[in-house]
């Protein structure tokens, strides 16, 4: 009898196998493809998060190292050339484009008073300080916004794998079941050699799908509240330099 079942069970089912890497070379050709779709994802997204890892790091640290410096200084002429050496910082680069606007304003402001005869570019001191500040401030959103968009840049790759790799571990689990009820309908039994099989394939589908999933969706939403602090910094000091130039330079400028 029990020669019977042991034939039995040879003749109806695929061998088994416990190790995992065997039961992906035993799965059919389409969950082997959907296995090998959420690899490629699994390593794409796992080199964004390394890749923004170091680039965030880079940004927070450099940050503290310009703020040091921008407070210890009372000129902002005497900040610009320092800020430079931080290329990898989102409030020196937005310092530098405030500060190189309101150089161009300052220059405009010499040019249109060394023409005489000439009505100068800037009518009246109220006119100049209304659109020096606008012109300023734009800049600085500018800046920030293109710093913002810098530091998010890939970030929809994570979000996109975290999202869509899921289901498409469904779908590999899905026609992973479809393959041990047709092992079943060929064979006529449904033995635990002919379901294990194809149920294998669908759990293999399935542990794919979510290992490529939960470290993107943990380290994109870490990243985008480390990306929102820095933003509200950037923000902050954009606010901070507005107040400052106002008070201190675009009045001076409108002074006789």
């Amino acid at each position: 009898m029990n020669e019977v079942l042991a034939v039995t069970a040879k003749d109806l089912g695929t061998p088994f196998h416990g190790n995992v890497l065997e039961m992906v070379f035993d799965a059919g050709p389409m969950v082997q493809f959907v296995i090998l779709l959420l690899l490629l994802f699994s390593v794409i997204s796992w080199a964004v998060i390394l890749v923004k890892y170091k680039t965030i790091r880079r940004a927070r640290r450099e940050n503290e190292m310009f703020l040091d410096v921008y407070m210890r200084s009372n000129r902002l002429s005497a900040i610009f050339p320092e800020s430079k050496k931080y290329r990898n910082s989102t409030i020196a680069e937005v310092f530098r484009a405030g500060y190189t606007e309101l150089s161009k304003l300052a220059d405009t402001r010499r040019e249109g008073d060394s023409k005489e005869g000439e009505k100068s570019v800037i009518e009246d001191s109220a006119s100049l300080e209304l659109r020096a500040m606008d012109n300023i401030e734009r800049t600085l959103n500018r800046a920030c916004d293109n710093e913002t968009t810098r530091l998010e840049r890939f970030l929809i790759f994570l979000a996109t794998t975290g999202s869509a790799c899921p289901f498409i571990g469904l779908f590999g689990t899905v026609w992973g079941i479809m393959n041990a009820f047709q092992g079943i309908g060929i064979r006529g039994a449904a033995t635990l050699s002919v379901v294990a099989p194809g149920i294998s394939e669908a759990l293999v589908a399935t542990a794919a799908g979510l290992a490529a999933a939960i470290p993107a969706v943990v380290f994109y939403n870490y990243y985008l509240s480390k990306i929102r602090a820095i933003t509200v910094e950037m923000e902050n000091f954009s606010v901070e330099l507005l107040n400052i130039i106002e008070r201190y330079y675009v009045r001076k400028m409108q002074r006789p």
